[in-house]
């Protein structure tokens, strides 16, 4: 009876320690959230931290039904705003310039590899791409 005693305790252990450690992620999540907030004044952004620092349970409850669907919305805009500066960021690394494009092209029409046709198209889809 005593190891099962001590599984049980062990179990319950880590059961409040994640508890704690997700409980002290959405405190940190919200703290980020009213940074973030446009809509709030530097007023109201003092008020909700130092009721966050002071009250943290009831303050992080209400914060989530009074604000949680503009938090939603926050943080949807900016994985928007974050895949475009990645796409944009990939652009830049992964591709080369339009007339880096469109002298290999050239070089490749010169050695007979690629016809006249494709040359052109080749051509106008680098000049189409413009980064």
């Amino acid at each position: 009876m005593g190891f099962f005693a001590t599984v049980w305790d062990w179990f319950w252990f880590s059961l409040w320690i994640f508890a704690y450690i997700a409980y002290i992620f959405i405190l940190i999540y919200i703290a980020i959230d009213i940074f973030r907030s446009r809509d709030l004044n530097g007023w109201l952004k003092a008020l909700w931290v130092i009721l966050l620092v002071f009250v943290p349970f009831i303050t992080g409850l209400v914060y989530l039904i009074v604000r949680g669907k503009s938090m939603a919305e926050r943080s949807a805009g900016r994985r928007e705003e974050y895949v475009e500066y990645s796409d944009e960021e990939v652009r830049k690394v992964s591709f080369a310039s339009p007339s880096d494009e469109i002298a290999k092209a050239a070089a490749l029409r010169d050695q007979g590899i690629i016809s006249e046709g494709e040359y052109q198209a080749l051509k106008s889809k680098a000049l189409g791409n413009k980064f």
